[in-house]
């Protein structure tokens, strides 16, 4: 196929060649223009690199040349040639070649020229790294870039720490670890001559992530105070930082504020939901490099702030000018506390927790304190310490000195001591003085045993702290005189000197400073000898009456003699009377709380007294059966019900046993404690923000309650919008809002007693809405425009809660009438206006809504119908009935009419006009009519009143008159005629002057003002008066007077009667 294409193609060719003789001629060509390209990857080489060209002529028949710079290549440049193909060692300049075909003698152009660039010296290869951290992490990507960026076609040997390696990449990715570390190089090299010196070394320092550092300031907080962690790691500045808890990441919102790149935690206000184990997390910025967690930090936070204790190293009360004190501070947990000290509650500068004073005095007297603190930016205050009393006396304490006896007369062999004290502080030493000279005793008591006549004397005291040596100054003195035995001491054995018939009574003798003394009894005076109801104890110290009675009333005395020396007492002891009453004692019961109803766990107290004498034992009873007490108060804590019953006592003396009659009995009765009853003030439990509120707790049985609110449970405090009554019966809530939401209980206590109800009242819900409630009015009917006598009711609706009370406004001012409708029956033009209502509720606190949307009301006049006659005058004398029309005044809209006779509707189709007929009106009536219409206002006031009498009669009447009168015309007309004709006329001196027998116009003109008769009988005029209008303009005295005219139509219908009357209607002058 391809032949017969080469053959086709040469005979066309020999064909076009054809001449026009029958010869073919032989084309000429010009030599082709050989096509010079450069086989080797790169035009810009090195010394002794070489480069290949071929020289592209399309036959294999010529003879190549090379040029460069037009300059015939030497054949020692050319390292190997083979036809059009040339390897040379470059040399700089522009190539081309030339192509001989040396057969024919014909030579080609030059070629194309290549430009072949040549540098001096071997390129370097740059080292390059990206990213230029250093040093990096195990874990990240590290990019080594050679780069030659002389010519092209390189390729790269890379070393590490001199060490071939295995990539000839331009860029070595490392993905990093340590045994990565260590100083990259590399070379480029291209062909098998050209080499890069080894580029300059980049090192690579390899680390391992660091582990995050987590640290605070003190791990343990307490409420309310502020705490700032700190995550840190080693190595730089550009990490970024997450918090956990517990594992969990903190987010923005669970604690206060994070440091702009997450270093620190700041909790502004620790509380015990920020207790836990925190860890932090490093990432480095703009790096894909992430730490390991952080040790864990544990963050305590404490139930409630610490304490502080103040301590004083002298524990004296007291001190004085001089001595020394020092004051610790301490508080036992956490650290990093700073302290603050106070002296009467002004703070003052002291370093450290200890204040120290070397030398006190009255100015150091005060009340001390001390607070720690500790924080930075918000500094956390504990509870200020106990405070600590620091006395200080201005003048020198003085001890006192105390004697036992404290008599200053003394028997011989009497026992004495002394006692010295100093009333202020402690810590004392004793140093005592007798007439001035030292003793040898340092205890604060000195005693004498056996006191002697050499033992009179003035005894002194004074004392030194035991550590400051502090020295009181001497105290006061106290003498002793040695003297004889004194008088007799008599005594009852028994509290009390009046007895009750039987009773036992005991009087005993002594002698002050001894027990060696036999007694002498005597009553009255006289000695008492034993018998059977007295006796005596073997020393005679003791009197015993066995059994009392009248006899034994009167003084008693006594007198002593020492056993063991002759020493007597020269006087009687002093007197003691004995009383013997007559009969037997009752005691009096009485009862805390003097109640008969008591309440179950109440503690009832019943108290037994004689009123007479004293030193009573009580025994007890309840419903007459003996209880286990023997005190003169039984008690019943935590009454039950079987404590329920009747109450008795006596009493029996505790020496003697004689036991009195039983009391009247006390009876009580033991209930169950109420439980309260909660009511609300308002009949709603559903209020809005700023309501007041009302809710009262009563106990059935009694009002001597006090009471206490509960809210979901929890105590309810008076604050700025809650208070109580004097009792808390009534809780008053004057602003409600959300807060107030909830459930409400009380409790009750008796005011008197410790009585508390056992259970809550039962609990009212208290609901308060987020806004105010939205009061709606609305109108009916919905007309913008209402018309006179047209009815409108608006009604006022408030979708939520009760009890409302509605106020109406009308243009803001308040209008009298209540209750969520108001209807106005009847409109009128001042009824105009923006009507507003809106609703309040409560008694003593008055709640208002916001007034409700504007309703705008716009009352115009309703139309005015009006009545006219269309029946002329002229018309009497052609008909019996009078023609009637109403017409809606100044109202564009179309109307039908109803008509009204003596008030009561005509029962006719609604029309215009209305035909009054002797048939329909025998009697004088009055008529009216209305509008009525489709549209709005649907009907129109109702027209004056239009009065009629007797139409016909007075028409008949009109038609004699005018009769008579026009046939009286006709025959003066004849008459006056017939005297023109048959009369001798005179001349005209002699003529008397002519009478006018007709008016002329303006004759008639002039009488206008006069009233026509006719027309008022007609017409009534005091029935139907006409307007003042009419009256001014006057009343043409003639048959066609009409009625006045209110309607076009009669308007026109009168103007076509005054044209007839000055044309013919009228009688004129024939002048």
């Amino acid at each position: 196929m391809w032949l017969v294409k080469v053959l086709s193609v040469i005979y066309f060719t020999a064909c076009a060649a054809q001449t026009s003789d029958g010869y073919t001629s032989t084309p000429i060509y010009d030599p082709p223009k050989p096509s010079l390209k450069l086989l080797s990857s790169w035009s810009d080489v090195f010394e002794n690199e070489t480069v290949v060209f071929h020289c592209d002529v399309h036959s294999p028949d010529w003879t190549v040349s090379w040029f460069v710079d037009g300059e015939k290549l030497e054949t020692d440049l050319i390292l190997k040639a083979d036809g059009a193909y040339i390897n040379i060692t470059a040399y700089e300049g522009e190539y081309a070649c030339r192509a001989d075909l040396t057969s024919r003698g014909v030579r080609s152009g030059l070629s194309n020229t290549v430009s072949i660039t040549v540098y001096d010296n071997a390129p370097t290869a740059m080292l390059t790294k990206f990213p230029h951290f250093n040093p990096m992490y195990v874990g990240e990507t590290v990019n080594l870039i050679c780069k030659v960026y002389l010519s092209s076609g390189w390729k790269y040997q890379w070393y590490k720490n001199g060490i071939e390696l295995q990539t000839t990449k331009e860029t070595n990715s490392i993905h990093l670890s340590f045994s990565d570390r260590g100083t990259y190089q590399c070379k480029a090299f291209r062909g098998e001559t050209i080499t890069t010196d080894i580029s300059e070394g980049i090192k690579q320092d390899v680390l391992e992530i660091p582990v995050p550092t987590l640290n605070s300031t003190w791990s343990d907080v307490f409420p309310s105070e502020s705490v700032e962690l700190g995550c840190a790691m080693d190595g730089g500045a550009d990490w970024v930082y997450t918090w956990y808890k517990h594992g969990h990441e903190v987010q923005a919102d669970d604690v206060d504020s994070l440091g702009s790149n997450g270093a620190t935690l700041s909790i502004r206000s620790a509380s015990a939901k920020h207790k836990g184990e925190y860890t932090c997390k490093g990432k480095l910025n703009n790096r894909p490099v992430s730490s390991n967690f952080s040790p864990g930090l544990t963050l305590s936070v404490y139930d409630e702030k610490p304490s502080v204790t103040l301590t004083k190293d002298r524990e004296y009360n007291v001190m004085f000018p001089g001595e020394s004190v020092s004051f610790h501070c301490h508080i036992g947990v956490s650290s990093g506390w700073k302290y603050k000290w106070f002296k009467d509650g002004v703070p003052f500068n002291a370093p450290g927790n200890t204040y120290s004073l070397n030398t006190v005095g009255t100015a150091n007297s005060g009340s001390y304190s001390c607070q720690a603190e500790r924080g930075v930016d918000k500094l956390f205050f504990n509870s200020s310490s106990q405070a600590i009393r620091l006395e200080v006396k201005g003048s020198q304490p003085k001890p006192l000195l105390t004697q036992v006896p404290d008599v200053v007369k003394v028997y011989t062999g009497e026992f004495v001591s002394f006692k010295c004290k100093v009333e202020l502080s402690s810590g004392w030493r004793y140093q005592w003085y007798k007439d001035g000279n030292h003793l040898p005793s340092n205890s604060d008591i000195l005693t004498i045993d056996g006191a002697k006549p050499v033992n009179g004397g003035t005894y002194k005291c004074s004392a030194t702290r035991d550590i400051t040596m502090y020295n009181t100054s001497h105290s006061d003195g106290r003498t002793i005189q040695v003297s004889e035995i004194p008088v007799p001491s008599l005594k009852s054995a028994q509290p009390w000197l009046d007895v009750f018939p039987g009773e036992s009574v005991k009087l005993s003798c002594g002698m002050a400073g001894g027990a060696d003394w036999t007694f002498s009894w005597f009553k009255d005076k006289q000695l008492v000898q034993a018998d059977s109801t007295t006796s005596f104890d073997s020393d005679a110290a003791t009197l015993s009456i066995s059994s009392a009675s009248a006899s034994h009333r009167g003084q008693y005395s006594c007198s002593g003699k020492l056993k063991s020396r002759p020493v007597v007492s020269s006087t009687f002891s002093h007197g003691l009377t004995l009383s013997v009453y007559g009969s037997q004692p009752k005691p009096l019961l009485t009862q805390v709380p003097d109640v008969v109803k008591v309440y179950t766990g109440e503690s009832v107290s019943f108290k037994c007294k004689v009123e007479l004498s004293s030193g009573w034992r009580y025994q007890w009873y309840k419903d007459g059966n003996h209880l286990l007490s023997n005190s003169d108060i039984l008690t019943i804590d935590g009454t039950k019900l079987l404590n329920a019953g009747t109450y008795k006592c006596s009493a029996t003396r505790d020496i003697t046993m004689y036991n009195t009659s039983h009391s009247d009995g006390r009876t009580i009765q033991v209930s169950e404690i109420p439980v309260p009853s909660l009511k609300s003030a308002q009949p709603w439990l559903d209020v809005f923000p700023g309501e007041s509120v009302k809710l009262s707790c009563g106990m059935a049985g009694g009002a001597d309650w006090t009471f206490s609110w509960f809210k979901d449970k929890q105590l309810v405090q008076a604050d700025s919008t809650t208070s109580f009554d004097s009792d808390a019966a009534t809780l008053s809530i004057s602003s409600a809002s959300a807060s107030h939401r909830g459930q409400y209980s009380c409790s009750g206590k008796l005011k008197s007693r410790p009585v508390v109800s056992s259970t809550f009242s039962h609990g009212l819900t208290l609901s308060v809405y987020d806004t105010k409630p939205r009061v709606t009015l609305m109108q009916n009917p919905i007309h913008n425009v209402m018309h006179t006598e047209d009815s409108v009711s608006f009604s006022c609706h408030i979708n939520v809660s009760s009890g409302w009370k509605y106020l109406w406004l009308k243009d803001g001012k308040l209008l009298p009438e209540s209750g969520n409708n108001h209807t106005i029956k009847s409109v009128e033009t001042k009824t105009t206006g923006s009507y507003q209502c809106k609703t309040q509720r409560g008694s003593d606190a008055v709640f208002s809504s916001d007034p409700s949307p504007v309703v705008k009301l716009d009352v115009k006049e309703r139309p005015q119908a009006g009545i006219a006659l269309l029946t002329g005058w002229s018309e009497v004398f052609s008909t019996d009935s009078l023609v009637l029309r109403c017409e809606v005044h100044e109202s564009p809209d179309m109307w039908n009419y109803t008509w009204f006779k003596a008030g009561q509707h005509i029962d006719l189709p609604p029309s215009e006009k209305h035909i009054v007929t002797p048939l329909n009106n025998p009697e004088q009536s009055e008529y009216t009519c209305r509008g009525i219409s489709t549209g709005r206002p649907s009907y129109s006031r109702n027209s004056d009143s239009f009065q009629t009498k007797n139409l016909l009669l007075k028409r008949r009447v009109l038609l004699s008159i005018s009769g008579c009168i026009f046939f009286g015309i006709i025959a003066v007309f004849l008459g006056c005629i017939f005297l023109r004709v048959f009369r001798k006329p005179a001349d005209d001196k002699d003529k008397p002057g002519e009478a006018e027998l007709f008016l002329t116009m303006s004759q008639l003109r002039k009488l206008d003002d006069t009233t026509c008769p006719m027309v008022q009988y007609i017409t009534d005029a005091e029935l139907n008066a006409p307007p003042k209008e009419a009256d001014e303009n006057g009343t043409i005295c003639s048959e066609t007077t009409q009625l006045p005219i209110t309607s076009q139509d009669e308007q026109v219908v009168e103007s076509e009667i005054e044209d007839v009357t000055e044309k013919n209607g009228g009688l004129i002058s024939f002048k």
